[in-house]
């Protein structure tokens, strides 16, 4: 399954919730994670999607830690069997 295939399964799972999955850039920061999940109540998660196998490279990973050092989420999706109990852990925050 190719990433952009996980991407959309994610896009769906999240918007069958309510919430909003939207593509994240951030123009002059390399390395930050592809979607940020925007969930009912107030939740926020970052989500960086990955080809089955595949691994963040290392400034992605440097990335996630100051985000989770923040205080936020930061999920490495690579199988849409993964995306609902991601969810959960984002609305049960």
């Amino acid at each position: 399954m190719r990433e952009r295939e996980i991407e959309r399964k994610l896009v769906d799972a999240v918007k069958e919730r309510g919430g909003i999955c939207w593509k994240f850039t951030s123009p002059g920061t390399a390395g930050v994670p592809d979607r940020i999940v925007l969930m009912p109540k107030g939740r926020i998660a970052f989500v960086e999607v990955k080809a089955p196998s595949e691994e963040p490279r290392k400034l992605q990973l440097s990335r996630h830690k100051l985000l989770r050092r923040l205080g936020f989420q930061v999920f490495i999706l690579d199988k849409p069997e993964q995306i609902g109990g991601m969810l959960d852990a984002i609305q049960s925050t």
